[in-house]
């Protein structure tokens, strides 16, 4: 199947502008103050060991569209495959599935996404929630997942960081705080990390990448009462306020893939939080060598990250313990990286030897 014509959603965009303010970090006051911005990313899939039936999924730009980010549509191919698009019943995670028939000895599926995003900003010092979110959704991002409960140490640690805090963007802030001051980015860590937040924290080994930080801040803030969830993702392009750690430094971004934090509150809606970022900028910013909490760039980073999300990121979802359609192996703990399987179990989309993709991104002007 191939689907050539992209689905256009949304209206037409104003042309982006051209942002600057570094070191401020930060030009807009709230999400709706800011210019909208046209990408284009592209993922590419090769099995390089097919065997048996081989199947292939890749993970789409959010389904519904927010305040901050509008899909344009998808295209995607797959010779001598099928392909099906699907839903996560659970999350809404668009999910793009190719399946190639014993024989085929290059299994290539490649997807092309259209959207645009602006900086995604909550004016924290004026409650305004436009948008109410409902119960069910609410409960969802309440609940416990494999990697991610909310009982037992997690729900122990939850409190004693909240003892105190009186609203929930109280608890929210402590939490963030918290996680900021305790954890530590860890370069040796594979991907973006696993997410077992009960592990890190009996082990008190509070290092890993993204999805483990922001996971532990999930869990969390779900712990002491506070609706969270990751958002799974991509960057893709550079910073624009001068944080070369915090961007994809040229189109190839198939190793940018990072997932943010968001928090609910009823006074201010979802709010976007980023704790792992901050590390990152600790960890990565300086050449050679980390920057304590107290340097202006981290600080800079702190406050910018609670509220705020710069938008040189792509949101693919919120899912987690994903059963990918047609997979003969388990769940996945999240959808971010591309997945696959062939008569010989699942392939480690991190091993270069078995699963190759690529992925570019560039900015486009809106139609």
């Amino acid at each position: 199947m191939d689907r050539r014509q992209f689905i256009k959603a949304g209206a037409a965009l104003p042309a982006a502008a051209a942002v600057s303010g570094f070191p401020n970090f930060a030009v807009a006051k709230t999400t709706a103050d800011s210019p909208w911005r046209m990408y284009e990313v592209t993922t590419q899939v090769e099995l390089l060991k097919p065997a048996g039936v081989t199947r292939v999924w890749l993970p789409v730009p959010l389904t519904v569209d927010t305040d901050y980010q509008k899909g344009h549509g998808n295209v995607w191919s797959a010779e001598g495959g099928k392909i099906t698009y699907s839903k996560d019943p659970k999350y809404g995670a668009g999910i793009v599935a190719a399946e190639f028939p014993d024989g085929v000895q290059k299994p290539v599926l490649k997807l092309t996404s259209r959207f645009a995003t602006r900086e995604h900003i909550v004016d924290l010092a004026k409650p305004a929630n436009p948008w109410p979110e409902d119960r069910a959704t609410l409960a969802r991002y309440l609940a416990p997942t494999e990697l991610m409960p909310t009982d037992g140490i997690v729900r122990k640690t939850a409190m004693e960081i909240t003892r105190g805090a009186k609203t929930d963007m109280d608890k929210a802030r402590a939490i963030y705080e918290w996680v900021v001051e305790n954890t530590f980015r860890d370069p040796k860590t594979r991907g973006c990390g696993v997410g077992d937040i009960k592990g890190m924290l009996e082990t008190k080994n509070l290092s890993g990448k993204c999805a483990d930080l922001n996971a532990l801040y999930v869990g969390l803030a779900r712990a002491a009462g506070i609706p969270a969830r990751d958002v799974y993702g991509v960057r893709v392009a550079k910073s624009a306020y001068g944080y070369r750690s915090l961007g994809a430094g040229t189109e190839n971004i198939t190793k940018a893939q990072h997932c943010r934090a968001e928090f609910y509150t009823a006074s201010h809606g979802w709010v976007p939080v980023d704790p792992a970022d901050v590390r990152k900028v600790v960890l990565e910013e300086k050449a050679g060598g980390t920057l304590p909490l107290d340097d202006d760039l981290v600080k800079k980073a702190r406050v910018r990250l609670f509220g705020s999300w710069e938008m040189n990121w792509l949101a693919y979802n919120y899912a987690h313990d994903v059963v990918l359609p047609g997979a003969t192996r388990g769940k996945v703990g999240f959808f971010m990286y591309p997945n696959a399987e062939t008569a010989q179990g699942r392939i480690d989309s991190l091993d270069p030897d078995t699963f190759k993709y690529t992925m570019t991104a560039r900015e486009v002007k809106p139609a």
